[in-house]
């Protein structure tokens, strides 16, 4: 009797594992793609974190919210990959070889330079930018699923943000960085004299 209640709770918990992962594959394959830059990486670190899920099942139903347990999951698991990339790396310069990025799918400039950027930014300052701003999460969700205070979410997400701006140029169209008022007012003065100058020159 006792073995067979505990084979209809095996049963049930492997059932309930396989509606999670077929609602949530596609989303945390996607966070870790984002996380990481590479869409083989980002295979791995979905399947190990899955695993990981499923040896945690207990913890993870207990969660107050099961996708942001495993959320934390796939975030620690990128960022244990970029680490083990960055080592990589120094020691192929070291070595004097070259270390050249791989651009995966059919993407446009534009999306493909704010991939690489994200790339580039460390990985508390990426998780808390792709949580927030790719996934919409509020400030207490992302808080919640990296482990961390909401102060930290707002300071790192506001210096992610202003960090890609700077590598993307999209800081008012200029790419100089952001400016003081007084500046902005010189600034477009300035540039008003130039046209007024440029419009009269061509009228003579």
């Amino acid at each position: 009797m006792a073995a067979t209640a505990l084979g209809a709770t095996d049963n049930a918990a492997r059932q309930a594992f396989g509606v999670f992962f077929t609602s949530h594959h596609r989303e945390l394959g996607r966070l870790a793609y984002l996380l990481s830059g590479d869409q083989d990486a980002a295979e791995d670190i979905t399947a190990e974190a899955f695993a990981e899920a499923w040896r945690r099942w207990e913890h993870v139903t207990r969660a107050d919210s099961p996708i942001a347990y495993v959320r934390r999951i796939v975030v620690n698991l990128s960022a244990d990959r970029i680490r083990g990339l960055t080592r990589e790396r120094r020691g192929r310069r070291l070595l004097g070889a070259t270390w050249s990025e791989r651009t995966l799918g059919p993407d446009v400039a534009a999306v493909t330079d704010v991939r690489e950027a994200l790339t580039r930014l460390p990985a508390g300052k990426r998780a808390c930018v792709v949580l927030r701003h790719y996934y919409g999460l509020s400030e207490q969700e992302t808080a919640k699923t990296l482990g961390i205070s909401v102060g930290t979410v707002k300071s790192q997400t506001s210096r992610g943000v202003a960090e890609l701006a700077a590598m993307l140029g999209t800081d008012g169209g200029t790419g100089a960085g952001p400016a003081t008022g007084a500046d902005t007012g010189t600034g477009s003065r300035r540039r008003t004299k130039a046209g007024a100058e440029g419009r009269r020159r061509g009228r003579g």
